[in-house]
């Protein structure tokens, strides 16, 4: 598997019988699409709270707390999908 997100969300699922065989389950296309949606949001507002501070030399808040928001989605996204 070449793409990153669609690892990371895979679940490997183990059969308690034969001990040796592990069964892995590929994420949906819309949680890989929603999880690259969310990162690349994430990119978009960091670079514009990078700029507001270049230009403005201010502090925006609701644009940290928006990022802020994200990155708490996404960790919650990933840990809640590989232990399913």
């Amino acid at each position: 598997m070449t793409d990153w997100i669609k690892k990371a969300l895979t679940r490997k699922t183990t059969d308690k019988t034969v001990a040796l065989e592990a069964d892995e389950v590929p994420p949906s296309e819309r949680l890989v699409l929603g999880v690259k949606f969310a990162i690349t949001l994430t990119f978009s507002l960091t670079a514009i709270e990078i700029a507001h501070l270049a230009l403005l030399h201010t502090w925006n808040s609701e644009v940290f707390a928006t990022i802020t928001g994200l990155a708490g989605t996404i960790t919650g996204i990933l840990i809640s999908q590989k232990t399913q």
